[in-house]
């Protein structure tokens, strides 16, 4: 292989979920299988990295100010549910079952890999609760300790002239899932989280 062929695989590379072979097969196809779709694609990049930034308000993907979820008046703006990456947002709203707006961490408290707390997208959070606009807060943060520490490190520095109702999302048993082949991670959070059923 050539070495620009050998610099654009390594590149591909390094974007998340793809191998080597996954890489090697994508530097093919733009290449050599549908060469046509190189320059459609370079353009697309780079207009979206000339225009995709972060929401100013809660981090989540915007082309102006505020993205489409802030902007939207019909959304609850009293209720915001936190997220650790934008990936977890889309989630939730393909989901369908939020209509309230978010907070995009961009990560998770890890003193191990070096991730502190002005690391994160908190203190944009503790503005807006501090303005008043919050009345509950959903941490949707990951069922581990990263994720932990982060919704302790939240709740521990929520302005105490503001007072904010905070939930945590349930963990469990997957739907149609058995107790016999759960682990005892998700055992513990399904029965810490159970609720009333009659």
């Amino acid at each position: 292989m050539t070495p620009a062929f050998e610099k654009l695989q390594k590149h591909l590379k390094q974007l998340p979920g793809l191998g080597f072979r996954s890489s090697e097969r994508i530097a093919l196809h733009l290449l050599v299988e549908k060469p046509g779709r190189l320059p459609e694609l370079v353009r697309a990049l780079q207009e979206a990295a000339g225009s995709v930034r972060r929401c100013a308000r809660c981090g989540n993907l915007a082309e102006g100010e505020a993205c489409a979820i802030c902007a939207d008046e019909r959304r609850d703006g009293g209720v915001v549910c936190v997220v650790e990456q934008v990936p977890d947002l889309v989630a939730i709203e393909r989901s369908g079952a939020f209509r309230g707006r978010y907070h995009v961490l961009h990560g998770k408290l890890s003193p191990m890999h070096g991730v502190a707390p002005e690391d994160l997208n908190l203190a944009s959070l503790q503005a807006r609760i501090e303005s008043g606009e919050v009345g509950e807060l959903i941490l949707a943060l990951s069922n581990d300790v990263e994720g932990e520490a982060t919704c302790h490190y939240i709740t521990e520095h929520l302005p105490e002239s503001r007072p904010v109702k905070v939930t945590r999302i349930g963990f469990g048993l997957p739907s149609g899932g058995g107790v016999l082949y759960a682990d005892a991670v998700t055992l513990k959070s399904a029965l810490e989280g159970r609720r009333g059923y009659r």
